[in-house]
């Protein structure tokens, strides 16, 4: 299993930021959705070995770490992804890892207790950063997963420690939008048969 996390410091916490519909007042969520399905969707279908996180640290009850694995009894469309996460968002409930929908979850999490909780479970995580060692220069583990920040990246104290115990890789010369860089990430492990 592929793991793609999504961090956002200024993303919704709440489905009620969602309901007018203003996906950048919402703490650019557009950004977040785009990653999505850059992450998950194919042509005429789904990575279904991809596991996606969203980790949000916006207002007003932060954090909010969801957790989407596409498969059998979970009905989604690209137009449909903001309403999906107002949702889940929604029925989050103090204290427990809920299971809105087949395949997603809602938790109160932290972004460094995601990572080490995969670390945990031997998964290896890439952080990507433009200044990191190219992409196709690194051995990649069947079990792996990366980590990519919004338009704001991650907070400086956060990032300091991630880097001191993630590997950081590139995935090019240029900065990226995060969904291109979720596109990217998905190319060279098609390549490689990850």
């Amino acid at each position: 299993m592929k793991h793609l996390i999504y961090f956002s410091s200024s993303a919704a916490t709440s489905g009620k930021a969602l309901s007018g519909g203003d996906l950048m007042g919402a703490g650019r969520m557009d950004i977040a959705i785009h990653s999505f399905i850059q992450g998950v969707f194919l042509s005429h279908g789904f990575r279904k070995d991809v596991t996606f996180h969203f980790i949000f640290y916006g207002m007003p009850d932060p954090p909010k770490h969801i957790q989407i694995t596409v498969g059998e009894g979970l009905d989604i469309s690209k137009k449909d992804i903001g309403n999906l996460i107002k949702k889940i968002l929604y029925k989050f409930k103090q204290g427990e890892n809920t299971e809105v929908f087949p395949g997603c979850f809602v938790e109160k999490k932290s972004l460094l207790n995601v990572i080490q909780e995969l670390l945990d479970k031997d998964i290896e995580v890439f952080i990507l950063d433009q200044d990191g060692k190219s992409i196709r220069e690194v051995e990649i583990p069947k079990e792996c997963a990366f980590l990519l920040g919004d338009h704001e990246g991650f907070p400086k104290k956060e990032l300091k420690r991630l880097k001191d115990n993630l590997t950081t890789v590139s995935v090019g010369p240029h900065m990226y939008f995060a969904s291109q860089t979720v596109a990217v990430v998905n190319n060279e492990l098609d390549y490689r048969g990850i």
